[in-house]
């Protein structure tokens, strides 16, 4: 796992890892891989996104649920509060492979 310093598994069984993730306004993450997850927001931030050339800022209020899809990417506290939130990280992959120009780049209502 890369930027052990900001996430924290916190329960993990053969069919989901579920990880806690903290961090503070300017911290940036290394290029890292995400599995199919559902992502909960612990608190309100905002955050860029990005992966090979795309960029997106995301700005999310505490209490929500999201898709996010399978997906490699480097995330930064663009906002003025620490980010918190839990990743529920599917372990099985989708059934039907999609290219990753297809997936939205962070986190999604989908």
């Amino acid at each position: 796992m890369t930027d052990p310093q900001l996430y924290k598994v916190i329960f993990e069984n053969d069919r989901v890892r579920v990880l806690e993730y903290r961090d503070h306004p300017g911290d940036r993450t290394n290029p890292h891989r995400h599995p199919d997850s559902v992502m909960v927001t612990l608190s309100a931030f905002r955050r860029r996104v990005s992966t090979g050339g795309r960029q997106v800022d995301v700005e999310l209020p505490a209490g929500q649920v999201r898709w996010l899809g399978a997906q490699e990417h480097t995330g930064e506290n663009t906002g003025t509060t620490e980010t918190h939130g839990i990743f529920i990280e599917l372990k099985e992959p989708n059934p039907a492979p999609v290219s990753s120009s297809d997936v939205p780049l962070g986190p999604s209502t989908l």
